[in-house]
């Protein structure tokens, strides 16, 4: 079982990047391995509405979207992780999340999932609410946590002292390993999807 995630900010190892390992690291406590993938910091092409991958079944921009969605076929739960940049998510991960739900949504479909926010002060809640987005419109299971799921620090120092924080990302990630044991249970005793339902 593995989950991947994404890092949306252009600093690979900043506080984003500290917020993940630390949902991942409570992840393996349960027998979930995890990956963190980082968006880059060079410049990212949004969705040009050319309805190509409908025909192709990917991007034909062939980047870091194309194999986060191959990479995600075989997984079993997303984390998509964003710090706030005026108020919202990065341009980065906009762009990325635009492609890749046009592009792989049925291969997410019904796979749980949820965002990761760091924040300096303010603008987590706009950023949540924007990624959460993504997951809602494509048939993926929410994953809740006991608090909105936000970090607080300018950089990897600060976040790991934010002790409520820290406690957040690890019942995220003990929701998460609980949704996909009991989804992997229904597969094994033949509960489908939704989409199997008469």
């Amino acid at each position: 079982m593995k989950v991947l995630m994404l890092n949306g900010s252009p600093h690979k190892n900043g506080s984003t990047y500290t917020a993940l390992t630390v949902v991942g690291e409570e992840l393996k406590k349960y027998g979930i391995d995890y990956e963190i993938m980082w968006v880059g910091n060079k410049p990212l092409s949004g969705c040009i509405a050319c309805s190509s991958c409908k025909q192709t079944g990917k991007c034909f921009i062939d980047d870091k979207v194309n194999e986060f969605m191959e990479k995600g076929k075989e997984c079993d739960g997303f984390v998509f992780g964003s710090p706030v940049y005026y108020a919202s998510a990065t341009g980065q991960i906009t762009s990325f999340m635009d492609r890749l739900f046009m592009v792989g949504r049925q291969s997410m479909k019904y796979k749980p999932a949820f965002a990761v926010i760091c924040q300096r002060r303010s603008g987590a809640t706009n950023t949540y609410d924007m990624l959460n987005k993504y997951i809602g419109i494509s048939n993926m299971i929410q994953v809740p946590s006991k608090y909105w799921n936000m970090m607080i620090g300018r950089n990897p120092e600060e976040v790991l002292k934010d002790e409520e924080g820290i406690q957040i990302m690890q019942n995220l990630a003990k929701n998460m390993a609980w949704l996909i044991k009991v989804l992997k249970v229904a597969e094994n005793n033949g509960l489908g999807t939704p989409d199997d339902l008469n």
